[in-house]
């Protein structure tokens, strides 16, 4: 069967990776074409758009690259119209997959998404479209199949797939830190600014004040696979007890003491890996701005959001200065009071988002379910002579 699945950023990566996995165990024939990223290449997929060219953030971000964008779209809906699959797989990117879904729904093509877009949060309107547009909606935070109740949709809960993720990269053995890794060191910091250049640009600076106040650790930047050296590289000049790491992140996170985290998907991963964290959050003025009328949710991580409660602190726009940061670091890194709740809550986030199996398979079957009934329909509808003589079996 046929496969067409679209991914937008390094967390869409991932789950598509792993989604991909699970299709090509249940229908080892698969023919899987995508945009996302290395992993979703790495696992099976034909790749046909990179994620870094599509990660756009923020109002202002997005209105300056709307011509960029728009060619993206009009090269996507192209390109699956000659693909032609059974069904195509949304994972997440909303200002992007909305549309999409749109087009192919009225094209007659299957639509199933992958990790709900966050309408809980803001433009719950989009529900609408969801409603009208999807064929199949799978969500991994278990308040989400309440919220689309609401919305007399029905959808499936199949858990968070980082569980699993998080879980195997535990119970495996890193043969690759040896003595001369910076991961070999103590008492290590993380830094996780992000994968998009816009975010890097406005967090890492900060964070990189706050590692001079703390000469007796060991700070290790993770940098994002998409972004290349040059680009890090002014960044960090003035930092020579700072080490890097790339395609390590989940190395680094189990090895950490703490870390200072980019608001995301991030945040659920150090969560996972029970690392201490500040959370971090900073756009252009006017974005944020913008996002303050019309974001409802109480929380800008996903570690307080599912939790209904300040679990991890968060340090959002003008908040987040480097005297905050380092006075949060110190916290989590000092007081062990504060460190044992939030260990005792993050170990309460990983129950409540733990189901039976693991997500990504669970995922895989409805995709491969709702491929096969497409595909069972065409096999089908080509052998009219098959449907008549079935027609006179039944008279």
């Amino acid at each position: 069967m046929r496969y067409y699945i679209i991914a937008g950023e390094a967390s869409g990566d991932l789950h598509g990776s792993n989604l991909i996995r699970g299709i090509l165990e249940q229908d080892p024939d698969a023919h899987i074409r995508c945009w996302g990223g290395d992993l979703m290449e790495e696992a099976g997929g034909t790749l046909v758009k990179h994620y870094r060219d599509l990660a756009f953030m923020g109002f202002v971000e997005v209105i300056s690259n709307l011509g960029t964008i728009m060619q993206n779209l009009k090269t996507c809906k192209a390109d699956v119209e000659k693909f032609n699959p059974d069904v195509l797989v949304l994972i997440d990117y909303p200002g992007f997959n909305l549309r999409i879904a749109k087009w192919a729904n009225q094209k007659g093509i299957k639509v199933v998404y992958y990790i709900s877009p966050q309408v809980w949060a803001w433009k719950e309107s989009r529900v609408k479209t969801i409603r009208k547009h999807v064929d199949r909606m799978i969500v991994i935070l278990p308040f989400e199949k309440n919220f689309y109740e609401k919305w007399n949709f029905q959808v499936d809960y199949v858990g968070h797939p980082l569980v699993e993720v998080v879980e195997e990269k535990l119970n495996s053995e890193d043969l690759s830190i040896t003595e001369e890794s910076p991961l070999s060191q103590k008492n290590i910091v993380a830094l996780l600014p992000g994968s998009r250049k816009q975010e890097i640009l406005t967090k890492l600076p900060i964070m990189l004040e706050a590692v001079k106040a703390f000469p007796g650790y060991n700070f290790i930047l993770a940098k994002s696979s998409a972004i290349p050296d040059e680009f890090y590289a002014p960044l960090l000049e003035g930092h020579p007890n700072l080490r890097s790491v790339r395609n390590k992140t989940y190395s680094l996170l189990m090895r950490a003491k703490a870390a200072l985290v980019t608001s995301g998907t991030a945040t659920l991963e150090t969560a996972l890996f029970d690392v201490p964290q500040v959370v971090c959050y900073k756009g252009s003025s006017i974005s944020y701005l913008i996002a303050k009328r019309l974001i409802k949710v109480n929380y800008i991580s996903l570690v307080n959001l599912i939790m209904n409660k300040p679990v991890v602190k968060e340090l959002i726009q003008h908040e987040l200065t480097p005297e905050n940061l380092i006075r949060e670091l110190d916290r989590i890194l000092h007081d062990k009071d504060a460190v044992a709740k939030m260990h005792e809550d993050y170990l309460k986030l990983k129950h409540l988002l733990k189901e039976d199996g693991k997500a990504s398979a669970k995922a895989a079957a409805i995709v491969v379910k709702e491929a096969s009934t497409v595909a069972g329909k065409a096999s089908v509808s080509s052998q009219p002579g098959k449907m008549q003589e079935d027609s006179v079996e039944k008279l």
